[in-house]
C-alpha cells in the first residue's frame, strides 16, 4: 500500500510517498481502507518534534523527556504520520462484532498515528465509530480528536445555557469543537482567533470573535463564567479580572505554572484553574457523532490534498494562510 512515511525529524520534505507493507487485523481489529485523514499541530510537532525543546512542549516540564523517549530521541519511532480518519471497513477479525465489511467510519488512532496511508487497523473498541451520515468522508476524518478532547474537558466547566464563554484559540482543532459544544449549550460564546480566521470562527457560530492580534482580551472589561484557553497561553493572572465571582480558567495544554495555580485556587477563592486532560473515551466520540448527526457539529474545510502532496500539506499551514481545516484525502 501506499504511505506518506518520514524516518528523520525536519521540515516537510523529510515526507515522502513509499509503498510500505498492508497491515492485518487481529481478531479484536477492523482494516480500515482509508478515504480522508486531517493535518493537525500535532502532525507538524511530531514531524519536527527533535527540534522542539522544553520552552516550546505545551506541556509541564517533566513530561518533556519521556514524551521525546516515547516518539524517538534521534530519529523518530513513529514513521507515518496522521491521527484522525474517515474511511469504510475493509475487513475485520473473527472476534469484531460492533463493524460489519462496508461500514463507514471515523476516529482517532492517537499518537500511534498512522492515517497517512491507504490502510489502517484499529481495535473495534478503540476510538472509532460509525461515520455521521450526513458527513462526506472528509469533514469526518476532522472532528474525532477535536472532540474527544474537548467534551470531556469542557464537562469538567458544567457550562449553562446563558453563560458568557470565552475560547481562547478557538480556530484550532479542540478550540473549534469546544466553541460548538458551547454553542450547543445555550452559551454565549466568544471566540479569540487570528486576523485571518475571524470569518471561520464566525461561520463555526461563535457569537464575538476577538483577533488577539490587535486586541487583549483581558482587558475589555468584559466578564466571563469560563475562559478556555486551548492552550494555555495566557495566565490566571492576566485572565482572573476578566472571570466572573465564580468563574473557572480552564486549560487543556498547560505548563508547571498552571498547575500551581490550579494548586492555589484550589484552596484560595472561588475563581478557579482547571487543567485537564482528556480520558479519551469511546463515549465521547457516539457524542460528537450524535452531534454532528443532528447538525450541532460541523467541520469548515479551507484546503483539500491528495495523499502524494501531504508535505505541501504541511507547509501551506505552517505557512500561517489556513483558515479552516487541511484535509488529506486518499
Amino acid at each position: 500500500m501506499k504511505a506518506v512515511v518520514f524516518t528523520e525529524y525536519g521540515s516537510p520534505n523529510v515526507l515522502t510517498l513509499q509503498d510500505v507493507i498492508q497491515p492485518i487485523p487481529t481478531e479484536n481489529e477492523i482494516l480500515v481502507r482509508v478515504r480522508a485523514t486531517s493535518v493537525s499541530y500535532g502532525d507538524l510537532l511530531v514531524r519536527d518534534f527533535g527540534n522542539v525543546g522544553i520552552s516550546k512542549f505545551n506541556m509541564p516540564a517533566p513530561l518533556w523527556l519521556p514524551a521525546r523517549l516515547s516518539f524517538g530521541w534521534s530519529k523518530p519511532k513513529v514513521n507515518i504520520l496522521g491521527a484522525e480518519f474517515a474511511g469504510d471497513v475493509e475487513a475485520i477479525g473473527n472476534a469484531v462484532t460492533r463493524f460489519q465489511v462496508g461500514d463507514a467510519v471515523f476516529g482517532y488512532l492517537g499518537q500511534t498515528m498512522g492515517a497517512n496511508a491507504e490502510y489502517i487497523t484499529i481495535a473495534e473498541d478503540g476510538l472509532v465509530e460509525h461515520k455521521p451520515t450526513n458527513m462526506p468522508y472528509s469533514e469526518a476524518s476532522a472532528i474525532a480528536y477535536g472532540a474527544t478532547m474537548a467534551i470531556p474537558i469542557l464537562e469538567k466547566a458544567n457550562i449553562q445555557a446563558g453563560q458568557k464563554v470565552l475560547i481562547n484559540g478557538a480556530s484550532g482543532s479542540i478550540g473549534s469543537v469546544a466553541l460548538q459544544i458551547a454553542k450547543y449549550k445555550g452559551a454565549e460564546v466568544t471566540g479569540v482567533c487570528s486576523t485571518n480566521r475571524l470569518d471561520y470562527v464566525r461561520e463555526l457560530g461563535a457569537d464575538h470573535v476577538i483577533d488577539y492580534t490587535t486586541t487583549d482580551f483581558t482587558q475589555n472589561g468584559i466578564q466571563y463564567n469560563v475562559i478556555f484557553d486551548v492552550l494555555g497561553k495566557s495566565s490566571f493572572a492576566k485572565c482572573r479580572h476578566s472571570l466572573t465571582e465564580s468563574g473557572i480558567y480552564l486549560l487543556a495544554s498547560f505548563k508547571t505554572g498552571h498547575l500551581l495555580d490550579m494548586l492555589w485556587t484550589s484552596f484560595v477563592g472561588n475563581k478557579k484553574v482547571i487543567c485537564a486532560l482528556s480520558d479519551e473515551h469511546p463515549k465521547h466520540l457516539s457524542q460528537a457523532k450524535n452531534l454532528a448527526q443532528s447538525g450541532n457539529l460541523k467541520t469548515i474545510i479551507d484546503r483539500c490534498y491528495p495523499l502524494e502532496e501531504t508535505a505541501n500539506a504541511h507547509r501551506y499551514i505552517e505557512s500561517g494562510q489556513r483558515t479552516g481545516q487541511v484535509i488529506i484525502t486518499v
